[in-house]
């Protein structure tokens, strides 16, 4: 059986920011979301959050994960005063604790699969992540031998000069035979210059000992300032900007892009500079996206071109062409083959197969059948000071430059709006529609004034 407990109960000072620190977002997620996902494929029978530092707060946040208990330290006295709070939880338990801290987001599914399988093959009551850093200062070192046993953890302040020679330091995430641990938290001691229960004191306290190493020290960086959090999102970026271009998406320059975990391509998709995907958005396959362009949670089909735009809770069905400047709002449905063009915006409506909005128009809460035409400058004025209201426009339907369709109003089939038209009631199938003041001309007018 297993258990996995993650250290979430620090306040984050060095983080100057209202916020714990374990709910700060890296690439679309809060740093313990991280954590905890790593560890989800190991199905383990518990799941535990040490709490402390607005715990109120990172429970909330957390509520949509199902089966998460929640411990709470306090006051906060050290690594091992943490896990001493799950002595009671898990008085029952009988199998393995795997320890994870909230702070350290980078560790990969594999490498703490690969810790546990360790730990259970070589049956050691503890076994410790490590690795090797070519500037350790300021951590503890690692003493173990060629087999993989550890002797000792040296905190750097106290090692010798030979001893912070070594480069191999302790990560801080352990694999604990439960019942072994459980028999030794209680005779931890505060006899250390910080005054403080340190968990590292416990492995002089098991035997047999063992370490892995990990492979990428980038894995088990953590995060106490902004500047850290910043490294870390880059390290996060690499790996995801990696991963899609070895699936068939190019970059055309890749530094300049971000992703979301969420975001999913199809094939051959072409992503130009300074393109950014958040949430659980799709590219189709044989998109081109950018450059300058957000996607945020957006749905977009194959063969779409999206320039200079903001796509945000829409979808664009395959053929699609977007941009430049065009803002697609939530609720956008675009069907295949539109064209929504510079300074358009578009919300919560529906646009049908091969419509046109090529210009400085507004459409909300509207409804536009296949093939229409929208007119430069066309509004459709969805809001009447209280309400908002729906406009629907019929297939082949074609609206004149600075139209305004005043909701609610329904436009019937082939339905032509003459230019500069204000329209407040609706218009049958086939007809023209024209609602604008008689042209007055009053000549020699600068004279007579």
């Amino acid at each position: 059986m297993l258990a996995v407990a993650v250290l979430a109960a620090g306040k984050g000072t060095r983080m100057k920011s209202d916020l714990p620190k374990v709910l700060q977002p890296l690439a679309g997620a809060t740093l313990v979301e991280r954590v905890l996902a790593s560890c989800r494929n190991l199905a383990p029978e518990r799941q535990v959050l040490i709490v402390g530092h607005q715990a109120e707060r990172v429970e909330q946040s957390l509520a949509h994960l199902q089966g998460l208990e929640f411990v709470l330290q306090q006051p906060q006295n050290g690594t091992g005063h943490a896990v001493q709070q799950l002595l009671e939880p898990l008085g029952n338990f009988d199998g393995e604790l795997l320890v994870l801290n909230g702070d350290v987001p980078l560790l990969r599914e594999q490498t703490i699969a690969d810790l546990l399988a360790e730990h259970r093959a070589s049956g050691a009551a503890v076994t410790l992540l490590t690795a090797r850093l070519s500037d350790p200062t300021g951590y503890g070192r690692v003493v173990a031998d060629a087999e993989g046993s550890v002797s000792a953890i040296v905190e750097h302040r106290d090692c010798s000069e030979a001893q912070r020679s070594n480069n191999l330091i302790n990560a801080g995430i352990y694999c604990f035979n439960w019942r072994r641990l459980a028999e030794v938290l209680p005779t931890l001691s505060t006899d250390n210059d910080q005054g403080e229960l340190y968990l590292t004191d416990t492995v002089a306290m098991l035997a047999p000992a063992k370490h892995l190493e990990v492979a990428d020290a980038d894995e088990i960086n953590g995060i106490n300032d902004r500047l850290q959090l910043s490294q870390c999102e880059a390290v996060i970026q690499e790996r995801l900007r990696r991963h899609w271009m070895a699936e068939g998406v190019s970059f055309v320059d890749p530094s300049s892009c971000t992703l979301s975990e969420g975001t999913r391509f199809g094939r051959d998709v072409l992503v130009e500079p300074q393109c950014h995907f958040r949430g659980d958005s799709v590219i189709g396959s044989g998109c081109r996206i950018g450059p300058g362009t957000l996607i945020d949670n957006a749905q977009i089909g194959d063969d779409v071109e999206i320039v200079y735009s903001v796509v945000r809770e829409a979808q664009v069905a395959s053929g699609c062409a977007i941009g430049p400047f065009a803002q697609l709002r939530p609720g956008a449905e675009l069907g295949t083959g539109c064209r929504v063009g510079n300074f358009v915006e578009i919300k919560n409506s529906t646009l049908a197969q091969g419509c046109k909005v090529n210009h400085l128009s507004y459409i909300g809460d509207a409804e536009l059948g296949a093939q229409v035409n929208v007119g430069a400058g066309t509004i459709t004025a969805n809001y009447d000071g209280v309400n908002k209201h729906r406009t629907v426009i019929g297939a082949g339907s074609k609206t004149g430059a600075n139209s305004v369709l005043v909701a609610p109003i329904e436009l019937g089939a082939n339905v032509t709006v003459g230019a500069g038209s204000t329209l407040t009631k609706d218009v049958p199938s086939g007809a023209l529609a024209l609602g604008r003041a008689k042209q007055l001309v009053k000549e020699n007018w600068q004279q007579a004034s």
